[in-house]
């Protein structure tokens, strides 16, 4: 006999729709899954056999060939067992056939029958929805995950005997309250913590109103991480729509547990990450710490101190928001919509431009800046000099605190929505050239200001779009839809080069 039920497989971060086909005929006993599934799928037969037994099932003593369908798609990891074991106890005639027709199962089996919790529930519900279905069987773990997307039924199961019990007509068990003793979100770091840095401080503030990369250079100690770590402090809260993907890609790579995402991702990977781990990559490919940061932040702190590979693969995220990962004559695509924030020393030990300290010689100068690529260092917007803060500003009051800043920020930030509204760009720092051509309007002196930073070579055409950007965004921080000159000159003084560079041309 045959039966057949809907599972999905995770193609990247997007699901692929999979039809789980099983046959049961007379014949030698045996049990083969086909389909072109990897390791993970080829060892569920194992797991399903002892698992149908546990469950007080009889596993049929005939020939069985469970298809993966579409054979063409590759089939990876454990979330297949639940669907093949439900096929099977159908076309054994232990369940009824027709309580699958649109009917979705998604999760691993233990081999005592339990479901177990499974990555990427919120994207194989997405699927479901689009795919028609009507209910979706889940682990009992991922139900609140999967029940934030509406028009479905989801059912919550512990086992696999209670998803057949729902099959055979007993009642859908409840979902699962909220955590009773949820602890409470730790407060970010707070920029009343920060005394003195002011210009840091207002190039934080651009930042994070327009969405801009940010680069802070300045010897060891002066503030550089402590001003990023309090970035998400002053942060629009994510939309509903944003809070969704964000989680269905943290679902995914298997680093999220329950329920909806609601804070703005920061990352913040150590300097030995590879190309692959930053960008994404491997086999099958996985979301890279770009994507991780998707709707958030990625820091890279000691930015000169990453192999140059990692750092390079940047570039096409950063430009387009978004990578294509080929692999094995598979091309997928992963979100990239990110604030790039780093932070570097000017030279090796750190010192360069402060007094007679710097101890690094030419070489090792020139070693350092080549770690830096032009063309990395071209898609930030905004670079800024860390100093060391006077005694007096260390004991002084501070210059602002999180709150106050996020209101700027948010009133900009609403300001860039209506003006942006009908285009693809959400803020200022998504703009594409032909959308900042018809959305900002800079007065005669900004255009002859900007004109002659571009004719003396201080700027790159891709340099001169976005100088375009930030200052739109200082002037939405100040209220204002027209860009003045002194907005210009303000974004230019913030893509000054950095000490390090300056050393090099001196």
């Amino acid at each position: 006999m045959l039966a057949r039920v809907i599972t999905f497989a995770i193609d990247g971060v997007q699901p692929r729709k999979v039809w789980v086909e099983v046959d049961i005929r007379s014949g030698l006993p045996s049990f083969t899954i086909v389909g072109l599934g990897d390791t993970a799928v080829r060892e569920s037969r194992d797991r399903i056999h002892a698992a149908i037994l546990n469950s007080g099932f009889k596993f049929p003593d005939r020939r069985i060939t469970a298809n993966l369908a579409p054979a063409s798609l590759r089939k990876a990891g454990p979330g297949f067992d639940a669907a093949i074991a439900l096929a099977l106890l159908a076309a054994s005639e232990q369940v009824p056939t027709a309580a699958l027709e649109q009917t979705a199962v998604f999760g691993e089996l233990s081999l005592g029958g339990e479901l177990r919790d499974s990555p990427g529930v919120l994207a194989v519900a997405e699927g479901a929805r689009r795919a028609g279905c009507a209910r979706l069987f889940v682990p009992r773990q991922r139900a609140r995950e999967a029940a934030l997307v509406g028009g479905l039924q989801i059912v919550a199961v512990t086992s696999l005997s209670e998803a057949a019990g729902v099959l055979l007509g007993r009642p859908v068990p409840a979902m699962p309250d909220d955590p009773p003793n949820a602890q409470p979100r730790l407060a970010s770091p707070d920029l009343a913590d920060v005394r003195g840095h002011e210009v840091p401080l207002l190039a934080l503030e651009i930042a994070a109103a327009g969405g801009h990369n940010l680069l802070m250079e300045g010897a060891p100690g002066t503030g550089k991480t402590m001003l990023a770590r309090r970035l998400p402090s002053i942060l629009p809260t994510l939309t509903r729509g944003e809070a969704i993907e964000v989680t269905r890609l943290h679902s995914v790579a298997g680093m999220h547990a329950d329920g909806l995402i609601t804070a703005r991702p920061f990352r913040a990977p150590h300097h030995t990450i590879s190309p692959s781990g930053l960008a994404g990559g491997g086999s099958p490919p996985r979301p890279g710490e770009a994507t991780l940061a998707h709707h958030g932040v990625l820091f890279l702190d000691e930015l000169s101190e990453f192999q140059r590979p990692a750092l390079d693969s940047l570039r096409q995220p950063l430009e387009d928001g978004g990578v294509v990962i080929v692999r094995g004559q598979r091309s997928l695509q992963f979100p990239t919509r990110f604030m790039l924030v780093a932070a570097t020393n000017p030279c090796p030990c750190g010192y360069a431009g402060v007094g007679e300290r710097c101890s690094c010689g030419e070489l090792e100068l020139r070693r350092h800046r080549r770690r830096l690529s032009g063309p990395l260092l071209d898609r930030i917007d905004l670079l800024v000099d860390v100093r060391r803060p006077q005694d007096a500003e260390l004991r002084s009051q501070a210059r602002t605190t999180s709150a106050r800043a996020l209101d700027r920020v948010t009133e900009a930030r609403e300001r860039q929505r209506r003006r942006l509204r009908g285009t693809q760009a959400r803020c200022n720092g998504e703009m594409d050239a032909r959308t900042a051509q018809r959305s900002v309007r800079i007065d005669a002196d900004g255009w002859a200001q900007l004109g002659r930073a571009y004719e003396t070579g201080a700027l790159s055409a891709r340099g001169r779009h976005r100088v375009v950007r930030v200052a739109q965004t200082i002037a939405d921080l100040d209220g204002r839809d027209h860009v003045l000159r002194s907005d210009v000159l303000l974004a230019l003084s913030l893509r000054q080069r950095s000490a390090s560079e300056l050393l090099m041309s001196a």
